[in-house]
């Protein structure tokens, strides 16, 4: 049995959002001969300009019904979920698809067509409150790597394209061809964790060398005690200068930063569930489970308890 696969692009359309997808359906369809044929398609044929500047040859969608039909995110996303007859174009082709997909910023046009309304989604997790407040009838989740409701199913941003791939890969052709995949491409075959793991020592940037290399120090030492004192000596500063300096930086408190690099390199391990939690909290130096809760209910909403069930119930 082959399974049609259509990627719908449009202008300023992100490359990589279809690129890697469609690369995991080939090279599935090479591991079970013919099991893919992906196309891709626009609203017109011809050349679709990507937001790099890359150019991709698109199929006219027609009417010739998908499989799987998956939309693609990109800056363009925006301009094409208020044209109301892209959204017509898109209800009727998911209507004769046995599932529909998208990949970070693409959730736009499903929900701006109504088909995310009363459903569970994802996207990019810097447009997450952004879809919520546009699309109050979607339940969004900002901290999915993808989420799959019904026949509906959604990706975070840009790379977890990929992720969704493999897992309807899975669906399709089972757990062997999909981490065959992952190993063919170098990528997790099931990537720990949600989007909170972009890391926090990018979202802490610093123009300095000097809180960088702190930083970089503070996620290397996290079992230790990480005092103000101590973290002033790596950037060989007086104390009171430090947690001025890194705060102006990084908009943050020395010790925020640390709790948020400790919760950042807790999670994937409690997620996993083969660790108990007492063990975790000591290894990454909040020392005590309670103390540890308390972070995660600050940076996640929910408990430790509450995450490892959630991630025990999609595996």
């Amino acid at each position: 049995m082959t399974r049609r696969i259509g990627f719908f692009i449009f202008p300023q359309f992100q490359l990589l959002d279809l690129s890697g997808p469609l690369t995991a359906f080939q090279f599935a369809s090479e591991k079970v001969a013919g099991s893919y044929r992906p196309q891709v398609v626009a609203a017109r044929a011809g050349a679709v300009v990507s937001s790099s500047g890359v150019p991709v040859i698109a199929q006219s969608l027609g009417r010739a019904p998908f499989d799987t039909f998956i939309i693609v995110g990109g800056r363009g996303v925006h301009a094409c979920a208020e044209l109301k007859p892209m959204s017509g174009l898109i209800t009727r082709s998911s209507a004769r698809a046995r599932r529909t997909a998208s990949v970070c910023t693409g959730a736009f046009l499903l929900a701006s067509a109504g088909l995310l309304d009363g459903r569970r989604a994802t996207t990019h997790w810097r447009l997450a409150e952004r879809l919520q407040q546009a699309y109050p009838a979607v339940d969004v989740d900002p901290d999915r790597i993808y989420v799959n409701d019904g026949p509906v199913w959604t990706s975070a941003g840009i790379s977890a394209g990929i992720d969704l791939a493999l897992a309807l890969i899975e669906e399709d052709l089972g757990d062997a061809v999909a981490k065959a995949v992952a190993q063919e491409m170098v990528v997790y075959h099931r990537r720990p964790g949600g989007q909170s793991q972009f890391s926090a020592l990018l979202d802490l940037a610093s123009s300095s060398d000097r809180i960088g290399r702190t930083l970089q120090f503070a996620r290397s030492h996290l079992s230790e005690t990480l005092s103000v004192e101590r973290l002033a000596e790596v950037a060989c500063m007086s104390a009171r200068q430090f947690a001025r300096v890194f705060t102006a930086e990084t908009k943050c408190t020395p010790a925020k930063a640390i709790e948020r690099l400790r919760v950042e390199a807790a999670r994937p391990l409690v997620e996993d569930g083969e660790q108990a939690l007492d063990v975790i909290a000591r290894s990454v130096g909040f020392h005590e489970t309670e103390r540890m809760r308390k972070a995660f209910l600050r940076a996640f909403g929910q408990p430790p308890q509450a995450l490892r069930r959630g991630a025990h119930d999609r595996r």
